[in-house]
């Protein structure tokens, strides 16, 4: 396990806790997990202190995951921050849209424990 101050942030953004559950510990062995229930609270939080990374939802009541996505790619202070969509849509126009705005991955719910560290893997270098 690395040391805590060397570990990457990952800020993961649902608004069901259970699936926030999910990911924290899948991740925290490895990673610093910071949770988000909404788009704006992520908006906030990246733009405090921007992440390493960001696990992102889809649908969320309020601001979807691909306006959260759009507002982060467009301030310069988040633009290159690395966005992987989580959803249970597995509709591949979903997945085109989110890549169309700047994900740099699209990961399917139910979270597949390997698919999903394998992709941060990946965007983290």
């Amino acid at each position: 396990m690395p040391d805590q101050e060397t570990r990457p942030v990952i800020l993961a953004v649902d608004d069901t806790p259970e699936n926030l559950d999910t990911v924290k510990s899948i991740l925290v062995p490895d990673y610093i997990v910071k949770a988000a229930i909404n788009g704006m609270v992520a908006l906030k939080i990246a733009g405090r202190k921007p992440p390493d990374l960001i696990l992102l939802d889809i649908m969320m009541p309020g601001m979807d995951g691909y306006e959260v996505c759009r507002q982060l790619k467009s301030d310069s202070g988040t633009a290159n921050i690395p966005v992987i969509f989580l959803s249970g849509d597995q509709d591949s126009s979903s997945k085109a849209k989110g890549l169309e705005l700047g994900a740099a991955d699209f990961v399917t719910k139910p979270i597949d424990p390997v698919i999903l560290k394998a992709s941060i893997r990946k965007h983290l270098g």
